[in-house]
């Protein structure tokens, strides 16, 4: 209340101020018609000005910064994947019964990055993402995300999440489910209302995080070539990565 009767009290002084020039113009000159013909022609740039800074600059500066927002945002999630995402995924896929369909996709060594990925990606995009309800090692996936679970924390309280929902929803599942686990002492005796509930979770979380690294290596492939040539040496659903470095004989 108290900024906006501040704004009125300024609106309300610079009109003063205006109107005092222009009768002070009026008794020095004592030509109104110099005034009205300034006054209409200021009058009618405003409308330009209007147009050039509110339609024109205006955008133009709103999309550099949703750009720098956006190129923030994708280097935060290039730190997740590093992070927790790749490692996460990794452990998810093995769960996965149909990930051999996924990998003989990428048992072709001779391949270019780019052409291995296309393949990965068509099978993935209608990939039913599910994990077989007796492989879960419960205890390992417990360790990995109680670990975690600080740096989770610290991400969800930056404010540029706003700028990527799927993200913020995939990064409060992921907390969620490492604090379900946290919260079971031991997690390799649990009744089977806890298992189903832990099996639910799991299995958003791998949907989620598997369409999120998609999106974040079509993004790679364009702005970073190199990085995304090593993202998918390192692939979480390759069952073979390829070592970055190679040993001399």
């Amino acid at each position: 209340m108290n900024r906006l009767s501040w704004y009125i009290m300024l609106g309300a002084m610079l009109i003063a101020l205006s109107a005092f020039f222009y009768v002070l113009h009026y008794f020095i000159f004592k030509d109104s018609h110099h005034i009205f013909i300034f006054l209409i022609g200021d009058i009618a740039f405003v409308f330009i000005e209007v147009l050039m800074v509110s339609l024109i600059i205006h955008r133009v500066l709103e999309d550099r910064e949703k750009k720098a927002r956006q190129k923030h945002m994708n280097i935060i999630i290039g730190a997740f994947f590093s992070e927790v995402g790749m490692k996460l995924l990794e452990i998810l896929s093995k769960w996965d019964p149909q990930i051999e369909r996924i990998q003989r996709e990428l048992a072709f060594k001779g391949d270019t990055a780019e052409i291995r990925f296309a393949r990965v990606c068509k099978y993935l995009r209608k990939h039913d993402f599910s994990i077989e309800q007796e492989m879960p090692d419960w205890e390992a996936l417990k360790v990995f995300l109680v670990a975690k679970r600080d740096y989770l924390l610290r991400l969800l309280e930056n404010p540029n999440l706003l700028e990527h929902e799927f993200f913020t929803d995939l990064l409060w599942a992921v907390f969620h489910m490492a604090e379900e686990f946290e919260a079971r002492m031991d997690v390799d005796c649990l009744p089977s209302e806890d298992q189903d509930h832990l099996h639910g979770d799991t299995k958003r979380v791998y949907g989620q995080l598997a369409l999120l690294w998609l999106k974040h290596m079509e993004h790679l492939i364009v702005s970073y070539p190199f990085l995304f040539s090593i993202s998918m040496r390192l692939n979480p659903f390759d069952p073979n990565p390829t070592p970055i470095v190679q040993k001399s004989q």
